[in-house]
């Protein structure tokens, strides 16, 4: 990520918008920004398939009887930013299920890898792809749900102004597209 670059057009921008860089309060601005750019969009700089690597560590899977027996995680808190506005989505809340193939993945990983997918320019739809595509590549499953729920700035903060809209979306991948008992675990 090129520091400099931001410090040198955020500084235009406070320009741009009729402010003075060199005030008090503004001075040090061009780089608080550089400097939180580099870890709200960290994810930027890996792919899907990076982030599967980064986060794969699984274990084997509990016995054949269980074979079938979703793994869910709820409620994992997350934000990123609109590609379209650079607006904050923000109260996102991702649940994450998967059916374990062999092997299942360290709890904390599954909220690392939302995490970490969320940390680049986004669409919630995108981000939903990219956390089930990473799931299923580290876990080998195909059997994966991603349900989020999030508040977009870009709609509540400008434009409509509707403080209190929510954006719902579903990912479903093998048997959480069919199963209906998979779709009410993941929840929504």
């Amino acid at each position: 990520m090129d520091t400099k670059a931001i410090e040198y057009h955020i500084r235009g921008l406070l320009k741009a918008i009729g402010d003075d860089p060199d005030r008090e309060g503004l001075r040090e601005t061009p780089q608080r920004v550089a400097r939180m750019y580099e870890e709200v969009f960290e994810g930027i700089q890996y792919s899907n398939h990076e982030i599967a690597q980064m986060f794969g560590k699984t274990f084997e899977a509990p016995g054949s009887e269980q074979s079938e027996s979703a793994v869910v995680i709820k409620d994992i808190s997350v934000f990123s930013y609109c590609e379209h506005h650079l607006a904050l989505m923000y109260d996102m809340k991702v649940n994450v299920a998967y059916i374990p193939n062999g092997k299942v993945l360290g709890l904390s990983k599954i909220a690392r890898i939302c995490d970490m997918a969320a940390k680049r320019l986004q669409l919630q739809e995108r981000l939903g792809q990219d956390i089930a595509d990473i799931i299923s590549e580290a876990t080998g499953s195909s059997d994966v749900g991603v349900h989020i729920v999030g508040s977009h700035s870009c709609m509540t903060a400008r434009g409509i102004r509707n403080v209190s809209a929510q954006t719902v979306t579903k990912t479903l991948c093998g048997k959480f597209k069919t199963d209906i008992a998979l779709q009410e675990m993941l929840g929504g």
